[in-house]
């Protein structure tokens, strides 16, 4: 058996109209895409704390799905008659059938992050047995290893975490960055997250690693002092919730920050030096790490 895959573009405008429209004509299923998705024009549209909620992005791409025996020219004719829009620009794919699970799984191989430190999700064996190696599958939450922001944090946190650090993960999502902190040696680790869904996977990704952590909604976070800070969130984010995470870390203490382009290094590095003698930043494809160490009273 044989899929029409639709791939129409879209404004912000009438996306939720060609989508909606799509469905009522028969679709088997239609999503709204970032046109600009994994390109320095991403546009992030998740909801922050005290932001409105988010809304959709400015280009689109309403991608549908139809039997096999659908006309997609038709489809389009119907689909500008019912809506009046005119000229749509789409393209046409054929999705045979196979095996999505096989299929899926294959686009997801254990990743290096060091000599040291792997990413091996269940359905592989671990390349090197010595290693520490973190048992991770997709799921809901952020954070597989794959992305150069959580990839920056893994190594960072390789060459900064002692025994019995403190570590606080703000932004847990997977919990990957907890996780490899407590493989690493640290002590007592906390992640805190807004979303329901990263703290169920991230305790659910901790048993199934066999790691203590504590996670907690960031409503439940009691404010504590740790050795470590780290925090793989959006820059608006992380721009607001400075003083917030320059408090919860220790004089002296390290913090990384990530989630950065590189034309938002400077303002979010401006901002944090107050608390902190920034370092030199890290570079992955478009993104930044920022580090830095936290000032002493005086």
């Amino acid at each position: 058996m044989a899929w029409i895959s639709l791939k129409i573009e879209a404004q912000d405008h009438t996306a939720d109209l060609i989508s909606d429209t799509l469905m009522e004509m028969g679709a088997l299923s239609a999503i709204i895409e970032d046109a600009n998705a994994e390109t320095i024009d991403e546009q992030p549209i998740f909801g922050e704390p005290g932001d409105p909620p988010p809304g959709i992005w400015q280009q689109n791409l309403v991608s549908a799905l139809f039997d096999g025996g659908t006309d997609p020219v038709q489809i389009i004719h119907d689909l500008q008659d019912k809506t009046q829009l005119t000229d749509l620009h789409y393209s046409i794919e054929t999705i045979e059938e196979q095996d999505w699970v096989r299929a899926t799984q294959s686009q997801f191989d254990p990743i290096k992050i060091t000599n040291q430190l792997w990413i091996v999700p269940t359905w592989h064996q671990a390349p090197d047995s010595n290693a520490l190696n973190i048992v991770l599958d997709p799921g809901l939450a952020f954070g597989t290893g794959s992305h150069p922001t959580t990839h920056l944090c893994l190594v960072w946190l390789t060459q900064t975490i002692a025994p019995q650090h403190t570590v606080l993960d703000y932004g847990c999502g997977s919990g990957i960055l907890a996780i490899a902190a407590k493989k690493l040696g640290a002590g007592h680790v906390v992640g805190t997250d807004i979303d329901a869904q990263a703290i169920q996977a991230s305790v659910y990704n901790a048993e199934q690693n066999e790691v203590e952590a504590e996670f907690l909604m960031a409503s439940q976070f009691q404010s504590l002092v740790f050795d470590v800070v780290v925090a793989n969130i959006l820059s608006s984010a992380l721009s607001v919730l400075a003083p917030a995470l320059a408090q919860a870390c220790k004089a002296g203490g390290k913090i990384a920050l990530s989630g950065i382009l590189r034309e938002q290094e400077a303002d979010v590095s401006k901002i944090y030096a107050e608390w902190f003698d920034m370092q030199p930043a890290q570079y992955m494809d478009a993104w930044v790490l920022l580090t830095g160490t936290k000032k002493c009273a005086t």
